[in-house]
């Protein structure tokens, strides 16, 4: 299990949740869950990337929970979620969230289901899952893609092919500890992850969620990235899908969100986000807030009629584009 290392103060320390359960998945697997804010209202569901925990939704479970219902939980292995059997997959991604949904949503209850990088090829996993479509009225995607993402990856400087690849392969999936919290390590972590110009302050907070992540865990989760092929999962997100990238993502380059962008049926909007790097809901706190308020009127309006959701659809693409 992996230790809590967050930092416990400032606007990237996690609130204390309303409501802590255990979401039991397909395989027995143990599922830590956080419910925030008030009982009845709007639903949000939060799925974190590689490495990170709830904490890494410190700063939209702050904002959110004033009127939503914001559900966060930690995938196997991460933050407060034991470690499962390895060999890990993207089923298991699909079957971790179909777990949450039914643990925390009444049946039928629609919400935003929104991911960031490993969390949002979680969506993609279990797009065509009946718990996704029973309760998804909206997605974001943020910082992800679906596909070919050692390939593309630009964490090392040099030129696109079998080599580089290879050497990426290697890098992220070290068997290395990350140790202790370093300036130096701040340093490697905001190069590779992170866009230039990012405060001390979130460097520190994404660093400590980081670098608690267990070493195997990271490791075995580094093969299903490396082997990542969801593209017909993407075809499958049949509900509202906004998307939100960094310009200097070196994990997830911006052309992963161009193509998702151009691939899911439903795309209310791209926001590339000038400089910044892969950890989006950190470094851009306050956008990303809004892009899941947004698509809260999905929730609001799911049983209303046609008019008024093409209504709420292009509200959505106008500020996207904005």
């Amino acid at each position: 299990m992996s230790r809590l290392m967050h930092v416990t103060s400032g606007p990237y320390a996690p609130p204390a949740a309303s409501k802590e359960l255990t979401a039991v998945s397909a395989d027995g697997a143990r599922l830590h869950v956080e419910v925030h804010g008030p009982e009845g209202a709007p639903a949000v569901v939060l799925a974190h990337g590689w490495t990170c925990s709830t904490a890494f939704w410190a700063a939209q479970i702050r904002s959110l929970a004033a009127d939503h219902r914001v559900v966060a939980y930690d995938q196997r292995g991460h933050g407060r979620s034991p470690a499962a059997q390895a060999p890990y997959s993207t089923q298991m991604l699909a079957d971790d969230l179909e777990a949450v949904l039914g643990a925390t949503l009444a049946p039928g209850e629609k919400a935003v289901l929104a991911g960031h990088s490993m969390g949002g090829m979680t969506m993609m996993a279990a797009s065509r899952r009946p718990k996704f479509r029973e309760h998804a009225a909206a997605v974001l995607l943020c910082s992800t893609g679906s596909s070919h993402l050692v390939a593309e990856s630009t964490v090392l400087p040099l030129r696109p092919g079998r080599l580089r690849t290879r050497i990426t392969t290697a890098v992220l999936g070290t068997r290395a500890p990350l140790g202790p919290v370093t300036p130096l390590g701040k340093k490697v972590l905001r190069y590779a992850t992170m866009g230039a110009g990012s405060s001390p302050d979130k460097v520190e907070a994404c660093a400590r969620i980081v670098h608690a992540c267990p070493t195997k865990v990271r490791h075995h989760w580094s093969h299903v990235l490396a082997e990542l092929e969801l593209d017909e999962g993407v075809a499958e997100l049949r509900v509202p899908t906004a998307v939100i990238a960094g310009t200097a993502d070196r994990l997830t380059p911006i052309v992963h969100a161009r193509r998702l962008a151009a691939t899911l049926p439903e795309c209310v909007g791209l926001t590339e986000l000038a400089g910044l790097g892969h950890m989006t809901p950190v470094e851009a706190p306050d956008l990303v807030t809004e892009r899941i308020r947004e698509l809260a009127g999905y929730v609001k309006n799911d049983v209303t009629n046609d008019e008024t959701n093409d209504e709420t659809n292009d509200e959505l693409k106008g500020a996207a584009s904005a």
